[in-house]
């Protein structure tokens, strides 16, 4: 049993929550979210609070309430606050600027990279290029944004170069030493 999975969901006054079926719908001051669970996991609200069980006895409806509980929570801190994620980029004439939808990435490679922003999520950047911020209400859009941004050059554990989400532990190496 999931410890996590057992924990009721507080719903807060200004967000709507509707329940049919095996699908969730969040709706709240910044958005409307909703997602589709397996049929292997019971969701209910009552009270003001949203509570999810196993369905039935089988080890996936055991793996799966835990996770479902911690997505829909998700969703309700996703429409009444946010999510967002901080990025720095360096490296000499290493930045970013924004074109309508599209991030224009110059990460040292002999081409500009273009990075189409998906429905749902907002970037800003700031100080010279170097500093991206990335909003959302979707938790998993987010992380996928930033984490699609950083694919493009992660950093290089001997200088330091590349893109880093803050937050992330870097590995950072010692370069050659004279004896």
């Amino acid at each position: 049993m999931s410890r996590i999975g057992k924990l009721p969901i507080a719903v807060p006054e200004k967000v709507t929550v509707d329940i049919s079926g095996d699908t969730v719908k969040v709706k709240g001051p910044k958005g409307e979210l909703e997602k589709t669970f397996p049929s292997d996991i019971s969701i209910e609200l009552k009270d003001g609070e949203i509570r999810l069980l196993p369905a039935n006895k089988s080890r996936f409806a055991n793996a799966m309430y835990g996770t479902a509980r911690s997505i829909i929570s998700g969703m309700v801190q996703g429409v009444v606050e946010g999510f967002s994620k901080d990025i720095e980029i360096s490296g000499v004439g290493y930045n970013a600027t924004l074109k309508g939808k599209v991030l224009n990435l110059k990460l040292g490679f002999s081409h500009d990279i273009d990075y189409n922003i998906p429905d749902g999520i907002t970037i800003t950047v700031g100080d010279g290029g170097t500093k991206l911020k990335i909003e959302g209400i979707d938790k998993q859009l987010v992380g996928q944004a930033a984490a699609s941004i950083r694919h493009y050059h992660p950093i290089e554990p001997y200088k330091g170069k590349g893109v880093h989400i803050v937050g992330q532990h870097e590995i950072r190496k010692e370069g050659k030493t004279v004896a």
